[in-house]
């Protein structure tokens, strides 16, 4: 069986967010709900200033917290690795969100609008997806891996730092990359074996 995962590009990822705004297009989150962000911060002094670009999201890990600590079993793990959130049974009681140390679950509040009240066509479409009252979080695009394509953020990327693949397959592309450079998960010293890899 596969274990899917995503390696990402540190040196080529250029901070354009089109992995937010792909990430919100394919899966219609309300406002204040990002499953992708692009953490950024300066380091240094002028003229030798940086700017670090971290893009994030849910790591999918190998032994996620989040499942451990789930009263209802609204969070799966697939046999592929992709960690899940079922809507059905989530009671929102928020213990996942906690537990999670990269901070990649979101509490859906309220639906409402990015331009007030009154849903626009495009959202009124894509947040029958969303149900009030329960926790989300990035899916790596399942509904698209089972069409056999890639999540939204890795196809639309125009640097191609993202990367998606089968981590066991020792031939696929994740996999040489991460023999081929430097590479480092987040807090790994905390064991939950993030399926996310950065490369330095």
């Amino acid at each position: 069986m596969s274990r899917l995962g995503m390696v990402i590009d540190l040196k080529t990822c250029i901070a354009c967010y089109a992995c937010v705004v792909s990430c919100k297009v394919e899966n219609g989150t309300p406002p204040t709900v990002f499953w992708a962000k692009v953490l950024e911060r300066e380091e240094g002094k002028y003229p030798t200033a940086r700017r670090i670009i971290l893009p994030v999201l849910c790591n999918h890990c190998q032994d996620p917290p989040c499942l451990r600590v789930c009263p209802s079993g609204a969070t799966t793990k697939r046999e592929d690795g992709i960690v899940l959130v079922d809507a059905k049974k989530c009671v929102g009681c928020k213990a996942c969100m906690t537990a999670c140390p990269y901070d990649s679950r979101y509490f859906i509040k309220e639906i409402r609008g990015y331009f007030g009240e009154d849903l626009v066509p495009c959202e009124r479409v894509s947040y029958q997806k969303h149900q009030e009252g329960v926790v989300e979080k990035c899916t790596f695009c399942v509904e698209r891996v089972k069409k056999g394509l890639e999540p939204a953020c890795v196809q639309v990327c125009p640097a191609s730092c993202r990367h998606f693949g089968d981590l066991d397959d020792p031939n696929s592309e994740v996999s040489r990359l991460l023999k081929a450079r430097l590479s480092f998960q987040l807090l790994p010293e905390i064991g939950t074996k993030p399926s996310v890899y950065y490369l330095t």
